[in-house]
This record gives structure tokens, C-alpha cells and sequence, in this order.
């Protein structure tokens, strides 16, 4: 159990130093938004450069891993909808806006900070190819349903061009498309590029979980917190739930390996969530509730699921 503590307690530790400096006024709340940016939009795409720049294809790109991690993401997505309209009666796009909650995984802010952590430098090519696939997948998944089930959205081909630029105009993506092609072409940087690029790369933990940290001050319970308490379930429990149960029983992956992608489900849900709710303006009182739930449920819920890994 020490072990595992000593694998959460600095990341969670960053995460609550970014709020507490927020809350009392040690640190701007206005800098938290770039803070993140600078993350998601530098740092983190020369992190994945670095990555995708040495990484052993046979190795790291498992179907037997990211499929069933995907499928785990999907079922929370679809059960999260069903539970928001049959149960919290709420409309059709609320649902598609609740369920995406349940589903999409702050991989980069908090699942990438502790995979490193828990499982070192070994884990992180599979992690990797995970994350690179995450937000084009299923930010585009869910935005191509979203305009598929309410009535005041533009037309499907419009979302397909929308959630193409998405796509296209991602900076993790980039980051993921170069590293491959330098890695497929033999080629290598030279000084001083590889330092700039090493050192952005290296500014991604502490940067992005006191960021996330500081940005949890935006967020307040509201009335409905129990909608957002059954997507929090969803996240946490139940999509790492389906992904183990794939990979491992039923598909006989490692459980070594297993683990890497399981862990990684088992993370809270992540900002996009907020953006996605606020683009629609659907359901954006569960997705922030339920970004608030998870981030602090997970402080108990992530060194259990490392204890059950570790079995």
C-alpha cells in the first residue's frame, strides 16, 4: 500500500497545490487557461513527438489493447446517454452531452503523469499509442451522434467537415504524425532542437496537474450532482470494468499489459468534456459536476484499481 501511495500522493499532491494557489489567489486564475493550452498545445505534442520518435511498432500499437479500451469508452458513452434520458429524463442531445462525460478520459493531465509513475518508462510507448488515437476518435464519434439525435443541430455532412478540422487541426496529433515520420524516414534531430523539444516535453507533468488543479476552482456542485455522480460511476469503475474483462479473460492479453490500458481508463473524465457541453450548450451542469466528482473521487478510486492491477 506504501507503494502506492508513493505513486499518487506527488501527482495528486501537484493537482492540490494548483488549487490551492488558484483558490488563494497565490497564482492567477486568469493563467490557468493558458497554462493548459501551453499543455496541450507545446508541451504535450513534443512529448508524443519524443515518443512516437523511438517507438517499436510491433510492440506498442496492440489491437488487443486499444480496441477493447475503445470499446469500454463507447459502452460508458451509450449507457451514460441511456441513463440521462430514461432515468434523469433528460433530452436526446443532454444525453449524448451526459454520456460523453461518462466516457471521454483525461489521458493527458492526469493518466499519463500516473502511468509514468506507476509503471516507468517501459509502459509508455502502449500508452502512448492510446492517447494519440483518443481525442480524434472520440471527440468525432460524439460529435457526429450528437448532430444525429438533436433536432436544432447543422447537418451531418457539415458535422463530418467540422469534426474533420478537429481532427486535422489537432496539436497531439501533430506531434503524433511527426515523431512516426521521422521514425519511418531514419531521421533524428540535431542540437540544439532535440534539447527544445526534450525540455517541452519534460515541462508536461508538473505544468499540466497544476493546471488542472488551478481549473478545478471553476467548478461548483450544482443541484443535479446525482446525474453527474452515475457518470463519475461510469468513468471510474465501469469502462476499465470492460476493458479488463475484454483483454483478459476473454481475449488472454498480459496481464502485464493489460494494466497499462486499464489504469488508463480508470482515469476521471477530462476538460474536453466541458468543451464538448459548452459547444452544444447540452447538459453542461452534469459535465462540469461530473469533471469535479471524478477528479476528486479518483484520489481513492485510482490507488485501488493499481492495487487490484498489481494482484
Amino acid at each position: 500500500m506504501f507503494d502506492i501511495l508513493n505513486v499518487v500522493a506527488p501527482v495528486f499532491a501537484l493537482m492540490a497545490l494548483g488549487y490551492f494557489a488558484v483558490r488563494h489567489k497565490l497564482y492567477p486564475a486568469s493563467g490557468v487557461a493558458g497554462l493548459v493550452a501551453f499543455v496541450n498545445n507545446f508541451a504535450t505534442p513534443c512529448l508524443l513527438f519524443n515518443a512516437m520518435l523511438t517507438v517499436d511498432f510491433g510492440t506498442a500499437f496492440m489491437p488487443g489493447l486499444i480496441l477493447p479500451f475503445y470499446f469500454g469508452a463507447i459502452v460508458s458513452l451509450a449507457v451514460g446517454a441511456i441513463i440521462a434520458v430514461r432515468i434523469f429524463k433528460r433530452r436526446p442531445g443532454e444525453g449524448v452531452s451526459a454520456g460523453f462525460s461518462a466516457m471521454f478520459t483525461n489521458t493527458v493531465l492526469v493518466g499519463v503523469p500516473i502511468l509514468q509513475r506507476a509503471y516507468g518508462d517501459e509502459a509508455m510507448p502502449i500508452v502512448y499509442s492510446i492517447v494519440a488515437l483518443h481525442a480524434p476518435v472520440l471527440i468525432s464519434l460524439s460529435m457526429v451522434i450528437m448532430e444525429l439525435v438533436r433536432r436544432d443541430g447543422t447537418s451531418l455532412g457539415g458535422t463530418l467537415l467540422i469534426a474533420t478540422k478537429r481532427v486535422v487541426m489537432n496539436p497531439l496529433l501533430w506531434g503524433v504524425a511527426a515523431g512516426l515520420a521521422f521514425n519511418a524516414l531514419g531521421i533524428t534531430l540535431i542540437e540544439p532542437a532535440e534539447a527544445v523539444v526534450t525540455m517541452l516535453a519534460m515541462a508536461v507533468f508538473p505544468a499540466a496537474l497544476f493546471g488542472l488543479g488551478g481549473a478545478l476552482n471553476a467548478y461548483r456542485l450544482a443541484d443535479n450532482w446525482t446525474q453527474a455522480l452515475a457518470m463519475s460511476i461510469l468513468k471510474l469503475i465501469v469502462q476499465p470494468a470492460i476493458a479488463w474483462v475484454i483483454m483478459v479473460p476473454m481475449l488472454g492479453v498480459d496481464p502485464d499489459l493489460a494494466r497499462y490500458a486499464v489504469l488508463l481508463a480508470a482515469m476521471p473524465a477530462g476538460i474536453n468534456v466541458y468543451v464538448f457541453a459548452t459547444y452544444y450548450n447540452r447538459a453542461v451542469d452534469v459535465a462540469t459536476n461530473t469533471i469535479l466528482i471524478s477528479t476528486v473521487a479518483s484520489v481513492v478510486t485510482v490507488p485501488i484499481w493499481l492495487a487490484l492491477l498489481s494482484l
